[in-house]
């Protein structure tokens, strides 16, 4: 089992550990059970176990500030420093591990989703698609498209509302009850399997112990489908797309550098897991379909790269 390199420091946990953050990732330590109780503890006797302090708790707490570092009298270290050589080694640690990455398509069935099925299925990478439950009725055409992405198995469908807000969000939201009655009616009209969810317009996570809102506007709808047993999942990097042209932004090489550097430098949601936000339409013309060929190529020349379902978000170490 890995252990974080040797030095002191100085665990300060600002909850009780049966609440907040700290329960959900795992992270508890030994008889530390009341509110604001501080505990030194030599690193080199700190095991990372799945079932005790994973590498992902600690790694959250230290992001959360839950941490307190003292000035360490062997080795010298001032707090900052402490709590920078922490930090380089759960890096290390985690790095270790499989890097996780959910290439995930919005707005679909499109034009573009059609070419997106073929690029996934030849090069045997898992996707998931966000889909607008009005699209898959517009055209027969579509709702074949649509009818692919659900016989795929390496394709994972979900909800993206049935209407898409009608591009009018802040209208959308303002209603939470006929937003979530939206998502409703895609789930019912596309037989989705699965309850969960990405909104429109928004980049709002809530699952588990999970909540990040982007914008307020979206949080009473959110909060109202997580009722109803809806998992709300946002993105770490996006993959723009012209509203103009509808051809990718980015080049592939400035999307790719983002993907690691998020990955290396754990800056992603949860470390090691990084959501991918694209949009159907973006890969319709020939120049966009060859882009994401190279993207995916760049992406499986690493071997500690895995595709992932986002049903299958997070994996934690």
């Amino acid at each position: 089992m890995p252990k974080i390199s040797p030095f002191s420091i100085v665990v300060y946990l600002s909850c009780v550990l049966s609440v907040c953050a700290c329960q959900p990732t795992g992270f508890s330590v030994a008889a530390h059970e009341t509110e604001e109780e501080i505990a030194i503890v030599e690193a080199e006797e700190i095991e990372v176990v799945k079932d005790s302090i994973s590498l992902t708790a600690l790694w959250d707490s230290l992001q959360r500030g839950q941490m307190v570092f003292a000035v360490d009298s062997v080795d010298r270290l001032s707090p900052k420093e402490a709590k920078q050589r922490l930090r380089d080694s759960i890096i290390t640690e985690l790095n270790k591990h499989k890097k996780h990455i959910y290439l995930t398509f919005d707005d679909g069935p499109l034009i573009g989703s059609a070419y997106i099925d073929s690029i996934v299925t030849a090069k045997g990478v898992k996707m998931s698609a966000f889909l607008v439950g009005k699209h898959a009725q517009m055209s027969k055409k579509l709702n074949r498209d649509f009818q692919r992405y659900m016989d795929n198995p390496l394709v994972a469908c979900y909800n993206h509302s049935y209407s898409h807000a009608g591009n009018r969000f802040d209208a959308f939201y303002s209603n939470p009850d006929l937003a979530v009655a939206d998502f409703e009616k895609c789930e019912q009209d596309l037989g989705l399997s699965e309850k969960i969810a990405r909104l429109p317009g928004r980049n709002i996570w809530l699952f588990d112990e999970v909540r990040r809102v982007d914008l307020a506007s979206g949080t009473q709808a959110a909060d109202l489908l997580a009722v109803n047993g809806f998992r709300i999942y946002g993105w770490d990097v996006e993959w723009r797309i012209n509203g103009l042209t509808g051809e990718p932004v980015q080049t592939v090489d400035e999307v790719y550098t983002r993907i690691n550097n998020r990955l290396g430098n754990k800056s992603t949601l949860i470390p090691n897991n990084l959501v991918l936000l694209m949009h159907d339409d973006m890969f319709q013309s020939h120049r966009g379909q060859q882009q994401l060929i190279e993207l995916i190529d760049l992406l499986q020349r690493h071997d500690d790269y895995a595709f992932e379902f986002i049903g299958d978000y997070p994996f934690r170490y």
